[in-house]
C-alpha cells in the first residue's frame, strides 16, 4: 500500500497506553504497520496565529502535492520509451518514497525549528513557488521543442496523400530546369499497378515513354513517378483521376527539402541535449518538493495538535501504512482506543456509518484525534 495515516494523540499516560493498545491490537490483526513520527518542539506563538496557520499550511499542502504529481508526471513523458524506470527517478534524499516516510526525520539545517513557525512556513512556501515557477520555464521550452518535432515526426508517419516526400524522393527521380518536361507523382491503389502500368503511356499525348517508377509504398498503395511535357499536365491529370491515380500536387525543391530534412536533424540533436540536464532537474527538484512536502505534513500535525489538544505542547505522533482491504477494520480501531479525546466525533463517526437518505455527513475527514492521509501513488 502506498498510502498512509498520520495521526496524534495526546501524550499523557492514559493516552500513551492507549496509542500502545492501538499498536498491540494493529499488529495482531495484521492491520498496519505502525512507526514513530518524531516531530520538533516548535515555538508556539499565540493560538491566533496558530489557527491563521492551520488554514495557510491546508492550502500549502494541497499546492505541494499537486507539484509533485506534476514533475512526477513530466518524468513519465521526459523519459518516453523508458518508462518502466521512472520510480527509479521518484527519490527523496536518494531513497524510495515509503522509506523516506517511514523513516522522516526533520531537516534542522534547511527549516530551523527555533524559528518561529511563521518563517518555517515561508521558507518552505518560498521554496515551492521557486521549484514550480522553474517547473513551467522549463517543461514550456521542452514541450515547445518536443511539440514542433512531433509535428514534423507526424508529417512523417502519414499516408502517401498527406505525408511529407522530403525523406522519400531524390533529385534523381525527376527531370528538373526543363522548359518542356516536367515529372508528376501519382498515388496508385496497389490492386491497381498492373492497370498503371498498361495504361499511364496512353492518358494522355506527350507522355514520355518507360518513364514511371515505384519509389514508395504504404499499405494502400504507391507512389510512382511519370514524366511528360509540360502543356498536357492538366489533362493527363484529369485522365488519372477518371482511373483511380491520384497525382500528388509536388514540385521538387532541392533546397525546401534540405531545410525540412535539417530541420529535423537539428530539433532531433535539441532534444537530445535538453533531456539529460531536464531529466537530472526533474529528479533533484522533486526530491526537494517531496520532502518539503512532507515536512508540511509534520508541521500540520504539530499545529494541529497544538490546537485540538491545548498547550503545553504533549503529544505523540504515529504514521500507520495500513494493509490492503485493512483500512475499513483499522479506522473502527482507531475510532475505539481514541472515542474518549471527542465522544461527540466518535459518535457522529459511527452514525455516518449508516445511510441515511437525503442526508450527507462531511465528516469523513474529522476524527477523535488528529488525522492526516499521505498518498505516494502519485502517478495514478
Amino acid at each position: 500500500m502506498s498510502e498512509f495515516w498520520l495521526i496524534s494523540a495526546p501524550g499523557d499516560k492514559e493516552n500513551l497506553q492507549a496509542l500502545e493498545r492501538m499498536n498491540t491490537v494493529t499488529s495482531k490483526s495484521n492491520l498496519s504497520h505502525n512507526t514513530k513520527f518524531a516531530i520538533p518542539d516548535f515555538k508556539v506563538g499565540t493560538l491566533d496565529s496558530l489557527v491563521g496557520l492551520s488554514d495557510e499550511l491546508g492550502k500549502l499542502d494541497i499546492s505541494a502535492e499537486s507539484l509533485i504529481k506534476k514533475m512526477a508526471q513530466c518524468v513519465v513523458e521526459v523519459m518516453e520509451d523508458a518508462k518502466g524506470k521512472v520510480h527509479e527517478n521518484l527519490l527523496a534524499n536518494g531513497v524510495d518514497l515509503t522509506s523516506f516516510v517511514t523513516r522522516f526525520e526533520w531537516d534542522m539545517a534547511k527549516y530551523p525549528a527555533k524559528q518561529p513557525l511563521v518563517v518555517v512556513v515561508d521558507t518552505l512556501a518560498k521554496q515551492l513557488v521557486q521549484i514550480e515557477n522553474d517547473l513551467k520555464a522549463r517543461t514550456a521550452a521542452y514541450n515547445t521543442l518536443k511539440g514542433n518535432l512531433e509535428n514534423l515526426e507526424r508529417k512523417s508517419s502519414g499516408n502517401l496523400f498527406t505525408r511529407t516526400l522530403a525523406d522519400i524522393v531524390n533529385k534523381d527521380d525527376f527531370v528538373l530546369d526543363s522548359e518542356y518536361l516536367i515529372t508528376l507523382l501519382v498515388i496508385v491503389p496497389k490492386p491497381n499497378y498492373s492497370q498503371w502500368q498498361k495504361r499511364y503511356e496512353s492518358l494522355s499525348d506527350m507522355v514520355v515513354p518507360r518513364s514511371t517508377k515505384l519509389i514508395a509504398e504504404d499499405d494502400e498503395g504507391g507512389l510512382f513517378t511519370v514524366t511528360m511535357f509540360r502543356r498536357v499536365m492538366n489533362d493527363f491529370k484529369a485522365k488519372a483521376k477518371e482511373n483511380k491515380f491520384i497525382v500528388r500536387e509536388f514540385f521538387y525543391d532541392e533546397k525546401e527539402i534540405k531545410t525540412e530534412r535539417e530541420e529535423m536533424t537539428k530539433l532531433l540533436s535539441e532534444k537530445k541535449q535538453q533531456y539529460g540536464p531536464l531529466l537530472r532537474w526533474l529528479k533533484v527538484n522533486f526530491s526537494e518538493a517531496f520532502i518539503a512536502w512532507i515536512h508540511l505534513k509534520a508541521l500540520r500535525v504539530f499545529v494541529e495538535s497544538v490546537l485540538r489538544y491545548g498547550l503545553p505542547v504533549n503529544f505523540q505522533a504515529v504514521l500507520l501504512q495500513p494493509h490492503k482491504k485493512a483500512t475499513k477494520r483499522l479506522r473502527e480501531v482507531l475510532n475505539s482506543v481514541f472515542k474518549h479525546l471527542d465522544e461527540v466525533a466518535a459518535a457522529s463517526i459511527l452514525d455516518a456509518s449508516v445511510d441515511i437518505p437525503g442526508i450527507q455527513l462531511n465528516n469523513q475527514d474529522y476524527f477523535p484525534y488528529v488525522y492526516f492521509h499521505i498518498d505516494l501513488s502519485l502517478l495514478d
